[in-house]
C-alpha cells in the first residue's frame, strides 16, 4: 500500500454550535474552538473535522447552506476562520471541512433564482417536474418524512425535489454548469489551506431522473429514500470526475458519508485509487435503527454488534481504510448505545473506546466522547431542536405509540443526544456559555466534565490520552496503522470483544469483556508486556490464563 500523509492520524469531529461559546450568546463559535486547540492537541488529535460553519438558516443545523463562501455570523467571521486555520497548522494539525453538495438551502441565490424562473438557467440547477394526476410526480419519501416533492409557490402542478427537508432542494449533478460552480468552490477552500473534506450524503447525488414510482413501504403510500438510491446508478463516474477536478489536485484527505453502497463497489470507493481516502463504517449503527422508524428500534445485542464490526474490518482490510466511529452528530452517544446497562460506567466507556480506537482504519472521535458524555433525557418533545427528531416523534404517534413511548424512543435515538453542549466544567451550563445555551445542557455535567477529569488521573479523559498515545507510539504505530486485523476469542464464554493487530514486528491483543462476570482467556502466545489496562490490575488464574473482570479492557504485546 502506498503510504499517505493521513495514514496513522487520529481525527475528532467538532460540532461548532455546541463546542465552546466565546461571546456569551449561547452558541458555540470559531473563537471558542481556537481557545480549545491545545486541549485537542493534548488529546492526540491530528485532524479536526468541523461540521458546517457556512452561512445557513439552520433548518437542519447548517446542513442547509445558503452561501458556500461565507461563514455563518453565528460562528464568527472569515477572519476568525483564517485565524483558526493558522492556529491549527501551527500545532501540526489539519482542518477538515464538511462538504454538503447533494443539496443547498432554499435561501441560496441559485434556488431563489430558480423559483423565480424555473425554466431559466438556474432552474436546471435543481429538479423541477410536473405533477401527475393532481399529485406529486412520484411516491418518493424524504429522509425527514413526507413527500420528497414540494409544490412550487404560485405555479400550478409544478414541484421541486428534496431528499431531505423541503428547505434543502437537491442539486442537479447532471448539469455541467452547476458542477463547474461546485468544483470552483471546493478548490477555493483547498487553496485557502484546508486539508480535505468530510463529504455529506454523497451517494444521493445519483438519480434516476425519470423519478419512477416504487412499491410503497408505509401507510403513507410512499417509498423510503434508500430504495430510491439503490435503484439509481452511475455514481462511479460522477465521483471520479469530482475527485479529478478537485481533491486529487491537492492531495486532500476525503472521508465519505456513504449509505446504500453496493457491496462490490467498496474497492471503487476506498481502494488504492478510490473515490475517497476513506469512508465511515456505519455497520454497527444500522443495527439499532428500526426498519421504518425509531419506534421500531432494536435493542443492543453484543454478538450482532461484534460480528458487524468484525465483518466490516474483514471486508475493508484487503482494500483500504475505513473511518471508525462510535458516535457522531447524527447518532446517539456510543456510551448509551453500545454498552449494556451494567457497563454504562467509566470502565465500560474506556473499554468501548479501546476496542474502537485500535481497529484498523482512521479513528474518529466525537466531541465529548473522550469524557464519556451520555444521551440527554428530554422532558418533552419541545426541548428538542432537531428536525428529524420531531418527525420521528410524530411518526411514532401515528403508528400507535403513546406520547410517553414516542418521547422515550427519541430520548434513546435522537440526534440531539450528541448535540447537547460540551461539558467543560461543573459551572453553570457546563462551562459552555455564560449566556442561555441554544440547546439544553445534559444535567449530568455536574459529574461528567473536562475540569473534573483533568484532576483525576484515573478519568476517562486521561485514559483516552493514553489510548491515543499508544496508537501513535513509534514502537507500535505501524502495527496499528498497517497491521493485519485478526478476530480472537469469538467462541469464548461470556461476551468477549477481542482481536489481534499483527505485522512483521509486533502481535498485539486488544480485548474487552462486555459480560457481567469475569472471563478467563488463554492468549495465543506469552504476554511480553501489558501496554494498556482500564482497571487497576490484570490477574491470572491457576492455569495461567488472564482473567478479565466485567468491563475490563487490556492491550497486550504478545510473544
Amino acid at each position: 500500500m502506498e503510504k499517505k500523509w493521513w495514514h496513522g492520524k487520529i481525527a475528532c469531529q467538532i460540532y461548532p454550535k455546541s463546542y465552546c461559546d466565546s461571546n456569551g450568546d449561547g452558541i458555540g463559535d470559531l473563537r471558542g474552538i481556537i481557545s480549545k486547540l491545545d486541549y485537542l492537541k493534548a488529546l492526540g488529535v491530528d485532524l479536526i473535522w468541523l461540521s458546517p460553519v457556512y452561512r445557513s438558516p439552520f433548518v437542519d443545523q447548517g446542513y442547509d447552506i445558503s452561501d458556500y463562501y461565507e461563514i455563518a455570523p453565528e460562528f464568527g467571521t472569515m477572519e476568525d476562520f483564517d485565524e483558526l486555520l493558522r492556529e491549527v497548522k501551527a500545532r501540526g494539525m489539519h482542518l477538515i471541512m464538511d462538504l454538503v453538495i447533494n443539496h443547498c438551502s432554499s435561501e441560496h441565490r441559485w434556488f431563489q433564482a430558480a423559483l423565480a424562473d424555473p425554466e431559466g438557467p438556474y432552474g436546471s440547477y435543481f429538479y423541477f417536474r410536473e405533477g401527475k394526476d393532481g399529485h406529486a410526480p412520484s411516491n418518493h419519501r424524504s429522509y425527514f418524512g413526507g413527500s420528497a416533492w414540494e409544490p412550487v409557490p404560485g405555479r400550478e402542478n409544478l414541484y421541486y425535489y428534496h431528499m431531505f427537508a423541503k428547505e434543502q432542494p437537491d442539486l442537479n449533478w447532471y448539469n455541467p454548469k452547476l458542477l463547474g460552480e461546485l468544483y470552483d468552490m471546493i478548490n477555493w477552500w483547498l487553496e485557502k489551506g484546508v486539508s480535505g473534506f468530510r463529504i455529506d450524503a454523497i451517494i444521493n447525488i445519483q438519480k434516476n431522473t425519470a423519478f419512477p414510482d416504487y412499491p410503497a413501504d408505509g401507510p403513507d403510500g410512499l417509498c423510503a429514500p434508500g430504495v430510491v438510491v439503490e435503484n439509481a446508478s452511475g455514481i462511479g463516474p460522477m465521483l471520479e470526475d469530482l475527485k479529478r477536478n478537485t481533491f486529487q489536485k491537492y492531495d486532500a484527505f476525503t472521508v465519505g458519508e456513504v449509505f446504500n453502497m453496493k457491496e462490490e463497489e467498496l474497492r471503487e470507493f476506498i481502494g488504492e485509487d478510490g473515490h475517497f481516502s476513506s469512508m465511515f463504517d456505519f455497520s454497527q449503527h444500522l443495527l439499532t435503527s428500526g426498519e421504518h422508524g425509531w419506534y421500531e428500534e432494536r435493542p443492543f445485542c453484543f454478538g450482532t454488534w461484534r460480528d458487524a464490526v468484525f465483518e466490516a474490518q474483514r471486508k475493508a482490510e484487503p482494500i483500504g481504510f475505513l473511518s471508525n466511529i462510535i458516535e457522531n452528530h447524527d447518532e446517539p452517544r456510543g456510551a448509551s448505545t453500545f454498552l449494556p446497562d451494567y457497563a454504562q460506567n467509566d470502565a465500560g466507556v474506556k473499554m468501548l473506546g479501546t476496542v474502537s480506537v485500535l481497529l484498523r482504519g482512521i479513528p474518529f472521535l466525537y466531541q465529548g466522547q473522550e469524557i464519556g458524555m451520555r444521551n440527554c433525557r428530554m422532558e418533552s418533545v419541545g426541548e428538542y431542536d432537531d428536525i428529524n427528531t420531531k418527525d420521528q416523534y410524530e411518526l411514532a404517534l401515528r403508528m400507535g405509540c403513546t406520547e410517553q413511548e414516542a418521547l422515550a424512543c427519541c430520548n434513546r435515538m435522537s440526534r440531539d443526544n450528541a448535540r447537547t453542549p460540551m461539558q467543560w466544567s461543573d459551572a453553570e451550563n457546563g462551562g459552555f456559555t455564560d449566556g442561555t445555551p441554544w440547546l439544553k445542557v445534559n444535567p449530568d455535567y455536574r459529574t461528567i466534565n473536562v475540569a473534573a477529569q483533568e484532576r483525576d488521573p484515573d478519568s476517562v479523559l486521561h485514559y483516552y490520552r493514553r489510548l491515543t498515545a499508544l496508537r501513535k507510539d513509534p514502537r507500535y504505530a505501524d502495527t496499528f496503522t498497517y497491521g493485519r486485523f485478526e478476530p480472537a476469542f469469538e467462541d469464548a464464554d461470556g461476551q468477549i470483544m477481542a482481536y489481534v493487530r499483527r505485522d512483521g514486528r509486533n502481535r498485539i491483543l486488544v480485548a474487552g469483556n462486555w459480560g457481567p462476570d469475569r472471563a478467563a482467556l488463554s492468549p495465543d502466545g506469552a504476554v511480553k508486556e501489558l501496554l494498556l489496562n482500564n482497571q487497576a490490575e490484570l490477574r491470572t488464574d491457576g492455569e495461567g490464563r488472564i482473567v478479565l473482570e466485567s468491563c475490563q479492557a487490556v492491550v497486550l504485546l504478545l510473544a
